[in-house]
């Protein structure tokens, strides 16, 4: 008989695992507790598709090559219907320092590493019609998801779910519950009641997130990408413009934990786009004779990335259900892997599901198999966040000297990595491979020839590469603050207090 599939959530983990389960002859139905989008087109889903279940629904979002990828390959009409409703394709060539321009020679590769921008909401929107059309889905929304139906067991199952909706408490049957209920989910934290082992590995980000979206002006281009960036990390600010579709973009400003005096004011719309004034880069952006603002700032914060084993020591925890997306590894926003996470999961689910039909098999197939995929990026970006936090703390104590060893790697980095791959084509496309989840992110620069060509670069030192160096992305700590009017010395001194983690 065809399996009957319960999907909790409709976001992105959900339709993406729709699209990977409902070829074939299962049923599959997805739970939203949300309302569905409304009747018109892309702006009317921005201003006023109400999506509690989904805190980053409005803010920037990139969406990976590895991500485009399987919508090229897999959906080309999902592909086409998202660049009708303004999706922007972005080329690898676009990425380009101006040395690199000048000698650039196209590559079949090159057409790999594009990626895909909208506002979350436009994706959200057409992927949704497109599922609804698929044979075998179906969505409910307005259903909420009150609680698992839990069998005990040696191994407990999982055999359906209670929901509430307009009509009241209803039970559905299943043969397989998938959470993609994102990070607010509480099913796992029902089964640990049941008294389910499930293990997880939890940090702090060390970071609060804050976006505002804009339109061009009539008649006004996108301002020329000149020599000052449109992304940095001024290790007190990190910043970042994200183009749009329908002449839309939106601003990113992320803040460390420790700046409390800027993360306080800088949710503020006036504060906010004093910031963005002050960055050479994004300054033409929101200049009024450019752009106008359409939304308040948004702000997103109690960000910890998370990584759940359902089958700890190769043993099932649990049977018939499956989480994918943020309620089985959650990341940190600023890397913009959270949706290429939940496509590769709900792949993997697809193909655990179809290799084995014993269900403690099914689960520690899944296991294993994003552990092997999608664990080399969170390790990265875990290790990368906790290096920025460190960074952020040293900023605001006095007197720090980083150690010779820390000197050192922040030096290969930036005289030797970051130069490197602005000045060499072909280590700027294994760098991306890396960073846009085609392979290991760490593998290109363990390639002999690769190493040695950044080794390279960095002896011939400052001076000869002086072209690669991207300028200063803005202010530094004190004139920024003093700029808005805050004190630079606060934070500083809730640091030697040790008022602050």
């Amino acid at each position: 008989m065809a399996e009957k599939v319960l999907v909790i959530g409709a976001g992105m983990a959900g339709l993406w695992t729709a699209l990977a389960l409902a070829p074939g002859d299962r049923e599959v139905v997805l739970l939203e507790r949300d309302p569905p989008p409304p009747q018109g087109g892309p702006d009317e889903a921005f201003e006023t598709w109400n999506r509690r279940g989904v805190g980053h629904l409005r803010h920037s979002h990139a969406f990976l090559a590895r991500l485009r990828l399987l919508i090229r390959d897999q959906h080309p009409q999902l592909l086409a219907e998202l660049l009708a409703a303004g999706c922007r394709d972005l080329g690898f060539e676009g990425g380009l320092s101006e040395s690199q321009k000048r000698t650039y020679v196209p590559l079949p590769i090159d057409a790999d590493l594009a990626v895909l921008t909208s506002r979350r909401t436009t994706f959200e929107l057409v992927m949704r019609r497109y599922v609804e059309r698929q044979a075998n889905l179906s969505i409910r929304s307005g259903v909420f998801v009150k609680e698992l139906q839990v069998t005990p067991g040696t191994v407990p199952t999982v055999t359906g779910v209670i929901i509430e909706d307009v009509d009241g408490l209803h039970t559905l049957s299943a043969d397989i519950v998938v959470d993609a209920g994102g990070r607010t989910s509480s099913a796992v934290e029902q089964l640990r009641e049941a008294g389910v082992a499930i293990p997880e590995e939890s940090e702090d980000c060390g970071i609060l997130y804050y976006t505002r979206h804009y339109r061009l002006n009539p008649g006004a281009p996108e301002p020329e990408r000149g020599k000052a960036p449109l992304t940095g990390d001024l290790e007190y600010l990190k910043f970042g413009v994200f183009p749009g579709d329908n002449g839309c973009f939106s601003i990113t400003l992320c803040v460390p934990d420790i700046e409390e005096e800027l993360r306080k004011t800088i949710v503020g719309p006036a504060v906010f786009d004093a910031v963005c004034t002050a960055l050479p880069g994004l300054a033409p952006w929101v200049d009024p004779t450019t752009s106008t603002a359409i939304s308040k700032v948004f702000g997103m914060g109690d960000l910890h990335s998370r990584w759940r084993d359902m089958a700890p020591g190769g043993k099932a925890a649990v049977l018939g259900f499956f989480p994918v997306g943020d309620s089985h590894v959650r990341t940190n926003p600023l890397y913009g892997r959270g949706c290429s996470f939940a496509a590769v999961s709900a792949h993997l689910l697809r193909d655990a599901l179809n290799l084995f039909s014993d269900p403690a098999a099914r689960l520690d197939a899944y296991q294993r198999r994003v552990e092997a995929e999608l664990r080399p990026y969170y390790s990265v970006m875990r290790d990368a966040d906790r290096s920025a936090i460190r960074r952020a703390r040293q900023a605001l104590t006095p007197g720090h000297r980083p150690s010779l060893k820390s000197r050192i790697a922040r030096r290969f980095i930036e005289d030797g990595v970051a130069v490197a791959v602005r000045s060499d084509t072909d280590l700027l496309r294994a760098a991306l491979r890396g960073f846009h989840m085609l392979e290991d992110p760490q593998a290109w620069l363990k390639r002999p020839a690769n190493i040695s060509k950044v080794l390279g670069y960095w002896a011939r030192g400052r001076k000869a590469n002086a072209a690669a160096y991207r300028p200063k992305g803005g202010p530094e700590r004190a004139d920024m603050l003093r700029g808005l009017g805050l004190s630079p010395e606060l934070d500083v001194e809730r640091v030697l207090a040790g008022g602050v983690r």
